[in-house]
């Protein structure tokens, strides 16, 4: 049985999870089971912003006396959004889109706890300047790490160097929870000090 003190993260993302455990806070996580909205000509910061909130508000009504943590991350470059990749060859066209120029990453974050009536949103942005990258590199970084479960195809926390030449703005967003405003939250819902 899960403890009711304890905060839960609505995600199955292994880097949330790790950056959460930086916090220090205690949690458990229950996977929101929820049909996220990925459209390519959506606007990145009401997506990832519906996407949190939808996650958290599904965990939240399942445990209405918990607090629940929602996040969703996306790309975004040219007024497209970039979701997770379908395959190996749209994560390759997603990296030739972004070689050698400066895109967005957007993260929206959601707190809620029913019971109490707690609805916290936030949202943010950081810029990511890529290296130009040959399709050799590319098919190097591709050889390296797994970009099907991440936004625009590539994860910084993944031989990030190879492709990243420069980042303006919170580097944990990238990975997918910006910590400061996580932080932030937290601590205006008395879940830190």
């Amino acid at each position: 049985m899960p403890d009711s003190s304890k905060l839960i993260l609505a995600s199955a993302s292994p880097r949330r999870r790790e950056l959460l455990v930086q916090l220090g806070v205690p949690f458990d996580i229950v996977v929101a089971h929820v049909t996220e909205h990925e459209a390519a000509d959506a606007d990145p910061r009401a997506l990832v912003s519906h996407n949190a909130a939808l996650k958290a508000d599904h965990v939240a009504a399942l445990h209405p006396d918990r607090f629940v943590l929602g996040a969703d991350t996306t790309v975004f470059v040219d007024g497209t959004v970039l979701n997770k990749p379908r395959d190996l060859d749209d994560a390759r066209s997603m990296l030739r889109r972004l070689s050698g120029r400066t895109h967005y990453v957007f993260t929206g974050i959601a707190l809620r706890h029913v019971s109490r009536g707690v609805r916290i949103d936030d949202g943010v942005t950081t810029e990511v300047v890529f290296r130009p990258l040959s399709d050799a590199q590319i098919d190097d970084y591709l050889s390296r790490t797994n970009p099907l479960d991440k936004a625009g195809g590539y994860g910084i926390q993944d031989h990030g160097d190879l492709i990243v030449a420069e980042t303006r703005g919170s580097f944990t967003n990238i990975v997918g929870l910006p910590i400061e405003a996580t932080k932030q939250i937290l601590t205006q819902a008395g879940l830190l000090r």
